[in-house]
């Protein structure tokens, strides 16, 4: 046994050997390629992803310096506008103009020279009581002075500059050629607020005024520029944002005044020669930038293409957000760049461990490959081919010693496999046998047990039944008599009570029945009763008789099939007694009513004739389980008034007559009973 130990130890140990050279070429596997493929991988994409943010940083940096340039010269426009107005008004020639007595007339033209050669688009002069005295314009104003926060900066000596929205009114007021030029048709704008509005009609305009002597009151000398299509202006920025070559090829920069959200100067082309405006911003820049009064630096949806952009606020002379500044340039080129630069990135590390990996695999396989040699043996042995040899290895190391020792302890195994099935040949014939006999010896064990069984159970209701019919027959006897007394002594004083008398007869007569029943079943021999020929259809007409004061206890239906007209031969009284059980039986299992079928008919078993009596209900049925059990003696389902031996007893008396009973049920559906009887001769 220690050497069959031994053998199954060292077949456990080859066993075990493949998974562990496996491992071993795994792990050369890894030493060879994890600093190209894993290593290097993570640490290029960790550089790369670093350099991709920087790129991007650096895109947002550059906007956010062209924003700067485009505010400032927004900032300088402005700082001209105030110094060519405060120039003009502390000039002699229009201090000589203004305070000469001269017509309104004259006036108005010197003030529309002034305001061509200025470049402005309106010039008037208006007093502290909001009345407009001279100006370049087709009509006087209509509107009060003192309503805009930079005349009446002005009125109280203080030079002012700012950017305002004049509504259609105020431009007509001051030259219906402005209010022409102002309004812009709205387009539609992809990912821009839903709007009603199909046309805009206000402008903006930069507004000056600087204070003037005008006789003996103050008065103020009002200026402005409108910036609605004032393309001019927009290229200005844009030439100054992005000179000549300050973006790759393909990239181009663009310009954008709004007003609120609507594009009033741009040099973004809707189409190749059409200018963008009256598009709209995205709705989410115009949040960003109008509402929350935030500076947006980051790529953005522009017309018909993504920019990089940069868009601020523009205050007027309230206090209020009323539009925006936009430079940005297109981000395709940018992306495209960087995606070749990551693409390019992407081909050379290929190219590199293309070049690389055969060179370490090959170096890793001049070591594993002695390994592999060595699992592919120790595979071909565990499936049974003892005589696989590893061979001699070109190795002179460690790994040529290990395949020579494993090809000695393989000689050393297929011997002592040799012995060890001859051993176990005999093994298995001895135990073949044993097992053989045990299982003879278990068979008539198995017999012998069954035969215990029953005859305990048999023993133990002989004690039973002797012991009822001792302890309860002699009472019985004894009442029976006492009552006999009784009736002689009252005489036909009985009659008063007749009805108790004939309950306790009954009740005598119920333990009496029993008793019989269990003597019956002990006994059966010796109970046998008068053997007649009876017909069976009306042996179940006097059964329903006998049971109608339980039917009448539940709603049940009997339906009656007769199909015979054999007869047989047997007791009349245990015929009633089987058949009372059944329908008991049937009655019980239909508490809430149901069908009771009592069926005859003609019906040959093993060639010998007879019929079949049916009882069916449709009660609750019975499980496949309990059906098995249902003819053992002492097995019920009525715990509290059951006891058990109806069919048992039943069986037996019917085998003492060649019959027997069978059963089939289905749960929910009901159960049917089968009496055969034989025919008699």
């Amino acid at each position: 046994m220690s050497e069959l130990a031994d053998n199954q130890s060292l077949t456990k140990s080859s066993a075990t050997r493949p998974g562990k050279e496996r491992s071993v070429r795994v792990r050369l596997l890894v030493i060879a390629l994890l600093p190209m493929l894993v290593v290097m991988p993570v640490l290029l994409g960790v550089a790369v992803t670093r350099w991709a943010s920087k790129f991007d940083n650096l895109l947002i940096t550059k906007v956010n310096g062209d924003l700067t340039i485009a505010h400032q010269y927004l900032s300088r426009i402005l700082e001209n506008s105030g110094e060519k107005i405060q120039a003009l008004g502390a000039s002699a020639t229009f201090s000589r103009n203004l305070n000469m007595e001269i017509s309104d007339l004259n006036l108005n033209q010197y003030l529309n020279e002034s305001r061509k050669a200025l470049g402005f688009d309106f010039l008037y002069l208006v007093d502290l009581e909001g009345t407009t005295h001279a100006a370049s314009l087709s009509r006087r104003s209509e509107r009060p002075a003192n309503d805009w926060p930079v005349i009446i900066s002005a009125l109280n000596g203080q030079p002012s500059t700012a950017i305002d929205i004049f509504s259609a009114k105020d431009l007509t007021a001051l030259s219906p050629d402005l209010a022409q030029r102002a309004r812009l048709d709205l387009v539609h704008t992809r990912a821009a607020i839903p709007t009603d509005r199909t046309v805009e009609t206000r402008g903006m305009m930069v507004h000056t005024a600087t204070p003037v002597e005008f006789g003996t009151t103050k008065a103020a000398l009002v200026g402005g520029i409108l910036l609605n299509r004032n393309l001019a202006f927009i290229d200005t920025i844009n030439d100054l944002v992005y000179r000549q070559a300050s973006l790759p090829a393909g990239s181009q920069g663009t310009a954008t005044l709004f007003m609120e959200d609507i594009r009033i100067s741009t040099n973004v082309r809707l189409f190749e020669n059409v200018r963008a405006l009256g598009t709209r911003v995205s709705a989410i820049v115009r949040s960003t930038v109008l509402d929350e009064g935030r500076v947006w630096l980051d790529r953005a949806f522009v017309v018909n293409d993504w920019y990089i952009s940069a868009y601020e606020p523009i205050v007027d002379s309230y206090g209020k957000r009323v539009g925006m500044l936009y430079v940005g340039f297109l981000e395709a080129p940018f992306k495209a760049a960087k995606y070749t630069s990551l693409i390019a990135i992407a081909v050379a590390f290929l190219l590199v461990a293309a070049i690389s990996v055969p060179i370490f695999l090959r170096w890793a396989r001049n070591i594993f490959k002695p390994l592999e040699r060595m699992a592919l043996t120790i595979s071909r042995v565990e499936q049974g081919n003892l005589g696989a040899r590893t061979g001699p290895v070109n190795s002179g190391d460690e790994i040529g010693k290990v395949a020579h020792h494993l090809d000695t302890l393989l000689e050393q195994l297929q011997e002592r496999d040799r012995d060890l099935r001859d051993w176990a040949s005999e093994l298995n014939t001895r135990v073949e046998e044993r097992t053989r006999e045990l299982k003879e010896a278990n068979q008539r064990l198995e017999a012998t047990t069954q035969q215990l069984v029953m005859s305990e159970k048999l023993a133990a209701i002989g004690e039973i039944t002797a012991g009822v019919a001792h302890e309860i027959n002699n009472p019985i006897a004894v009442i029976q008599g006492n009552l006999d007394v009784i009736r002689e002594a009252l005489g036909s004083k009985i009659r008063e009570n007749q009805t108790e008398f004939r309950l306790i007869d009954e009740q005598i007569h119920c333990i009496n029945l029993i008793v019989n029943k269990l003597l019956q079943f002990a006994r059966p021999d010796e109970f046998a009763g008068f053997v007649d020929r009876h017909a069976p259809d009306d042996v179940l007409t006097d059964c329903l008789l006998l049971v109608q004061h339980l039917l009448g206890k539940a709603e049940i239906e009997i339906i009656r099939d007769e199909g015979t007209q054999c007869l047989v031969l047997m007791s009349r009284t245990e015929l009633q007694q089987i058949l009372i059980n059944l329908i008991v039986n049937a009655i019980h299992a239909m508490p809430d009513g149901g069908t009771l079928t009592l069926r005859t008919y003609d019906q040959l078993k093993d060639k010998i004739p007879g019929l079949i009596i049916e009882v069916t209900d449709t009660g609750g049925g019975m499980s496949p389980e309990i059906l098995k059990k249902a003819f053992d003696p002492f097995f019920t389902t009525k715990r509290e008034e059951g006891t058990g031996l109806g069919l048992s007893i039943s069986q037996t008396l019917l085998s003492r007559y060649g019959g027997h009973i069978s059963a089939k049920s289905t749960q929910g559906q009901g159960t049917t009973f089968f009496v055969w009887i034989p025919e008699a001769d």
